[in-house]
């Protein structure tokens, strides 16, 4: 070990896992959707293994397509709310963290600080708001607009409504619930603090009118590899989640965010970066690949066509699957991860069919896909992790739980031996496991210069 703290390892949550084809697995649930049992089971699992947290990621919107490819992909068309669910399942747990996403373009800022502060309550602590200004056209139009606004418009209006919820959840200081039965003061008058706020895109007076959370706040999780969600990043995220295709890209994308945080005064160890991982893994390499190709076999070919359609944003109908790729389809640069872009493009190039790239793709698509035994996987993360490309992992189980009990039966037990994991969590709360500092109170902290 050549660093002082832990790896911090999360669960991604799609329903039935991070494949297409995960509800075709004769392991899952196939009710599982509209079953909290389901996700309780899976939060469980990762509560004994210690990990930190459940990340549930969403958009308020189905996914759109040809209509018999998403008849045959539920990720996206049918699961529960995630502040609803996270709630819920903080009950049936003691120690992991939720994380949950909510888009600053379709809520107000009271909203937000509302229902995050009530879940941080109701769980003791364990919260985290996932940011996100949302990046698909459909979403709109479930909410009274033609589509999406431009980049730079919800990054805007995104950072005027982190700021004015972190006013929010400032509104009580830690200290002001008297609760003095004898006198019958409540709360300390002087304690409580209108927000005033009038901005461009908001107008909020507050206060918010439920008291300052176990956390001081919940935990803000980020994603974005662009200037201004690097930026954004270093002066308000406490968690990133990244696609970086390599280890050298994500080094460098860890530095440059890392790198902007002295110029807001914050400590680098009060922000973590975790890559999204895909793992398959095996007691051997053959019995990995073999899972792997599983699921893929699974798959049909509408999905898979589907899916890549979306990376590459052309329109791929009517093409021979048994034929090499159309040349004429593939774009000129790419609209996702570069890396990603470039490895399908020479694998195009190989002569392999529109079928194969498809496999291809099914398998590679989140750019961090890792198939083998758990002292390979365990090799990965703690090269990532000792050499600063990563402070964790996002573990995109391709199957729920089913590769969540490979890992956390496999892979925990080697991390540990190494001592690059957690035996015991080190407190109740997600900042305590998390290793982050507590936020001070604007009105505290002033009151303490004064």
């Amino acid at each position: 070990m050549t660093r002082p703290d832990k790896l911090k390892l999360g669960t991604f949550v799609y329903t039935f896992g991070f494949h297409p084809a995960a509800w075709l697995h004769p392991d899952s649930d196939v009710r599982g959707a509209n079953d909290l049992g389901h996700l309780t089971r899976c939060a469980k699992i990762s509560e004994t293994a210690k990990l930190d947290f459940m990340f549930f990621a969403d958009s308020p919107a189905c996914a759109v397509g040809e209509a018999g490819a998403l008849s045959r992909n539920p990720t996206k068309m049918n699961r529960f709310e995630p502040i609803t669910a996270i709630t819920a399942l903080s009950q049936h747990t003691d120690r992991i963290g939720f994380v949950a996403t909510a888009s600053t373009s379709y809520y107000e800022p009271y909203n937000i600080a509302r229902l995050f502060a009530s879940a941080d309550h109701i769980s003791r602590g364990r919260i985290a708001w996932n940011v996100v200004t949302s990046d698909h056209d459909e979403t709109g139009y479930n909410y009274n607009r033609e589509g999406l606004p431009p980049h730079a418009e919800r990054y805007e209006r995104g950072e005027e409504f982190l700021d004015t919820v972190f006013g929010l959840w400032d509104s009580f200081e830690d200290d002001a619930l008297l609760l003095d039965r004898e006198s019958g003061v409540y709360h300390d008058k002087d304690k409580l603090h209108a927000l005033n706020h009038k901005g461009k895109h908001f107008q909020v007076r507050g206060p918010l009118n439920i008291a300052r959370t176990p956390q001081g706040r919940p935990v803000i999780a980020q994603a974005g590899g662009s200037e201004q969600g690097m930026e954004l990043a270093a002066r308000t995220a406490e968690m990133v989640f990244s696609l970086a295709s390599n280890i050298e890209k994500n080094r460098a994308f860890y530095a440059n965010v890392k790198g902007r945080m002295a110029r807001y005064g914050r400590d680098v160890n009060d922000l973590k970066i975790l890559p999204g991982i895909v793992i398959n893994v095996g007691e051997t390499q053959a019995e990995a690949e073999a899972k792997a190709e599983a699921l893929v076999k699974l798959m049909h070919p509408d999905v898979g066509l589907l899916m890549l359609q979306e990376f590459l944003e052309t329109d791929l109908h009517g093409a021979d699957l048994d034929k090499p790729f159309p040349m004429d389809r593939m774009p000129a640069s790419a609209k996702g991860s570069k890396a990603m872009f470039e490895e399908l493009k020479e694998f195009v190039t190989q002569g392999h069919t529109m079928r194969e790239l498809i496999t291809h793709y099914a398998r590679r698509h989140t750019g961090n896909g890792l198939t083998g035994t758990p002292a390979q996987v365990a090799d990965f993360m703690q090269e990532w992790f000792e050499t600063k490309a990563a402070d964790g992992f996002i573990l995109m189980c391709p199957t729920l739980p089913s590769s969540l009990e490979d890992f956390t039966r496999l892979v925990v037990p080697e991390l540990r031996r190494r001592g690059l994991f957690r035996e015991e969590y080190e407190g109740a709360t997600l900042r305590d496991n998390l290793g982050l500092s507590t936020p001070a109170n604007r009105y505290a902290a002033a009151r303490g210069r004064v």
